[in-house]
């Protein structure tokens, strides 16, 4: 049976879109069947594979509206072992939509049952809020990858997911578990950004990923590019950190 995770933390510009892509299609280059799924309605991640949302018919939108068939909203992607189940603008109003439902939490999670089984890994791109798009992520996943920067405010935002993450595991989803946080954007050429690592060590032991993703000029380029970034340049240090990572999820598999 697969593994659902979801890649969360309502502070915005910590790297989940690119943890989400680069992450997938390591485990894909790793050989592993993985779906990708873009549950932000800005639909980055769904750029950032090479698809634009605005010329997809269906989105995962219509399939937490039950409105299409899971499996016809699932594309292709330039790895053969990576899928992609696009997001869609359309997801902003899913709030209003949906909002009256009693199973509104739940509704990405009864959607991925039916295919979960298909794939080794689906991770779950969230957005930058706690919102109700992000909470269906929480309780449709095993577990949660947390990125966080390298910066000082970023302890704060961790905090807070983790209390959110709690109440989940006591009203919604009690199997959920923290698979772990990943330091991104790190210049470890600075004192600070070594002095941080260390701090978030001594907070969280051994939930920390042993590497860290550096600052590096190829993943931006490649998100320009709609591709991951071991597509680019598997040479690249932001690939070979993404490699690193992937093989450490498949060992807690």
């Amino acid at each position: 049976m697969g593994k659902i995770i979801a890649v969360a933390n309502q502070k915005g510009g910590v790297g989940k879109t690119t943890t989400s892509i680069n992450l997938s299609a390591s485990l894909a280059h790793l050989g592993k069947k993985v779906l990708l799924i873009d549950i932000d309605p800005q639909s980055n991640t769904t750029r950032g594979v090479g698809h634009d949302a605005s010329l997809l018919d269906v989105s995962v939108y219509d399939v937490l509206l039950d409105n299409a068939d899971i499996h016809n909203v699932i594309v292709p992607t330039s790895f053969p072992t990576l899928f992609l189940m696009p997001g869609s603008i359309d997801l902003a109003g899913m709030e209003l939509e949906v909002g009256h439902l009693p199973n509104r939490m739940e509704l990405l999670r009864d959607q991925l049952l039916k295919i979960k089984n298909e794939y080794d890994f689906i991770f779950i791109d969230c957005p930058p809020s706690l919102g109700l798009l992000s909470i269906n992520a929480l309780v449709a996943a095993d577990s949660v990858i947390i990125p966080m920067q390298c910066e000082y405010y970023s302890m704060e935002g961790i905090v807070m997911l983790l209390n959110t993450i709690r109440k989940i595991q006591k009203e919604l989803n009690p199997e959920i578990s923290i698979e772990g946080i990943l330091l991104t954007m790190c210049d470890f050429r600075t004192r600070f950004a070594v002095e941080m690592q260390q701090e978030v060590r001594q907070t969280f032991k051994d939930k920390v990923y042993s590497l860290g993703i550096p600052r590096n000029i190829k993943i931006v380029e490649a998100s320009a590019r709609g591709k991951s970034v071991i597509e680019l340049d598997i040479n690249a240090s932001g690939s070979k950190a993404y490699l690193e990572v992937a093989k450490e999820v498949m060992r807690n598999a």
